[in-house]
Order: structure tokens, then C-alpha cells, then sequence
């Protein structure tokens, strides 16, 4: 008869070679367990066909304030204001 793994307090104990000979691969004990894994969702952002570039820009103060007092979502505006500004061949 095997040893448990864990003592009485949940703790585990130290594996030995005989534990370690008795276990089986992931894939015979839960094939699905490998799926997962390979699908698990990535962290961070989704990759985008055309990604957006961070680029170092100065403005003027009161620029950046009445920019930033218009509320969230500040940056996806001043984006769309530049491509109908390029669009109109104001740039």
C-alpha cells in the first residue's frame, strides 16, 4: 500500500522515486486536460490585423486638458479626429 501524499493537515510530503514512478501521464489519466491547455485563453490583449503604435507626442497644456476633461475614451477620439482631418487632406 502507497504512502498518502498529504498528512492530516492537508500538507504534502516530500515525493520520493517510487512516487514518482507510479504516476501516470496527464494524457492517459484526462486527455481533455492537454486540450485545455493548449486552448486556455492567452492573458493580455488579442492580437489585431493592424495593431495601434504607441508614439511619443507633446502637446500643449491646455490642449491635453480639454482633451482629457471630455471624458474616457479621449485617445480613440483625438484618433478619429486625425484620420477625417487626413481624409479631408487637412494634413
Amino acid at each position: 500500500m502507497r504512502k498518502p501524499l498529504t498528512d492530516k493537515a492537508g500538507e504534502v510530503r516530500s515525493l520520493t522515486e517510487a512516487d514518482m514512478r507510479a504516476f501516470a501521464p496527464i494524457g492517459d489519466i484526462d486527455p481533455g486536460m492537454l486540450h485545455a491547455i493548449k486552448t486556455f485563453r492567452r492573458r493580455g490583449r488579442p492580437t489585431v490585423p493592424a495593431p495601434k503604435l504607441h508614439i511619443g507626442l507633446r502637446l500643449d497644456a491646455d490642449i491635453v486638458q480639454r482633451l482629457r476633461a471630455s471624458g474616457r475614451g479621449y485617445n480613440a477620439r483625438v484618433n478619429k479626429l486625425l484620420r477625417e482631418a487626413l481624409a479631408q487632406g487637412k494634413l
